[in-house]
């Protein structure tokens, strides 16, 4: 979905502005700097709404907790990959099914208030198992899903998401994905996948909060922004969280973002345009703001550093637009630096 960007800002025209929590908002118990002033200025003019692949926390502490931090928020504001998947279970099994349950509360809950039955048991003989992340799923868990799956080749397996890696306040930690990969090695098939990048939960959020022009800000490429492309929507990178400059100039043509952030103050401000020339001896150069990087042959390099985000900005364009794979050119190291942006 990404387009070539205007000197409008990313929140132009936006009518409703759905955000990722973690490593969007917060890292662990902690604000992301700027984030919640930025979503609060753009909550003056437009409808916002939370979406979360975290599976541990209902959506009643996960607005708890953002409000503490600051915003405006209530329980109907948070779509969470329970709830998508939930929804994805209710067309798979009947009513009122027994489901083997692995995960904590913001799932238990989720299944329950559907009206199905929670059970942590293969011998309860489970129509279905769904599976999302808590700290203290372990061995035991996990085994009980295999024990019912294997049991029955046939059953719907539901997971949440399927996040390799979660934004802790001490670094980053493994995420659901780690935990559904061990199910799917012991009986070697894989779950039907509610969260980000799959659309049920895009489409859970505009089925409840309406709007004509999205905007979805992110922080991974491999489930927001893909996520977000394959619902059809604008979509925002910001580098506060998992993905940075080396994995942005990588990205495949279905991973790409519309805009490139380095922080949410940046959300409300002109987005530069990029400006492509092309040189007397056949290089093409690519300007954004006051840094221009260039592609000769196969050799990427920084005619004019500027401005971090703005280097990472022309670079990015560069190298997409190219139609060349990242492992077909030389790049400049500096590119990659993982310390600017």
């Amino acid at each position: 979905m990404a387009k070539r960007p205007t000197t409008e800002s990313p929140l132009h025209g936006v009518d409703l502005l759905l955000a990722d929590l973690d490593g969007v908002v917060y890292a662990g118990a902690n604000a992301i700097p700027h984030a919640v002033e930025s979503i609060n200025r753009a909550a003056e003019g437009r409808r916002v709404g939370y979406l979360t692949n975290n599976a541990s926390r209902t959506a009643a502490s996960v607005a708890q907790h953002l409000t503490e931090l600051g915003l405006l928020v209530t329980e109907d504001d948070v779509v969470t990959s329970p709830q998508a998947a939930v929804r994805l279970l209710a067309d798979l099994v009947p009513a009122g099914s027994t489901v083997l349950v692995v995960g904590g509360d913001g799932l238990t809950t989720v299944v329950e208030a559907a009206g199905f039955v929670v059970t942590d048991s293969a011998l309860e003989h489970p129509a279905a198992v769904i599976q999302g992340f808590a700290q203290n799923v372990g061995w035991v868990q996990l085994a009980e899903a295999s024990y019912a799956l294997g049991a029955d080749e046939t059953m719907p397996w539901v997971a949440t998401n399927t996040d390799w890696t979660i934004p802790q306040a001490r670094g980053i930690a493994p995420g659901n994905g780690t935990l559904v990969s061990a199910v799917h090695t012991a009986i070697g098939r894989l779950p039907i996948v509610a969260g980000k990048p799959e659309i049920a939960i895009f489409r859970e959020a505009v089925a409840r909060f309406g709007g004509s022009k999205p905007l979805f800000i992110g922080d991974r490429l491999d489930t927001d922004i893909l996520g977000a492309n394959r619902a059809e929507m604008e979509s925002v990178l910001v580098l506060t969280g998992i993905d940075h400059s080396k994995k942005v100039l990588a990205a495949d043509a279905k991973s790409r973002p519309t805009y490139l952030l380095e922080d949410l103050r940046e959300l409300d401000q002109p987005y530069p345009a990029a400006v492509r020339k092309t040189t007397l001896r056949g290089a093409t150069t690519v300007t954004v703001g006051d840094a221009t990087v260039q592609l000769l042959g196969t050799a990427v390099t920084i005619v004019k550093a500027g401005r971090p985000i703005d280097l990472l900005r022309a670079a990015s364009t560069l190298i997409w637009e190219s139609g060349l794979p990242i492992y077909g050119l030389d790049v400049a190291p500096e590119l990659y630096d993982e310390g600017s942006v």
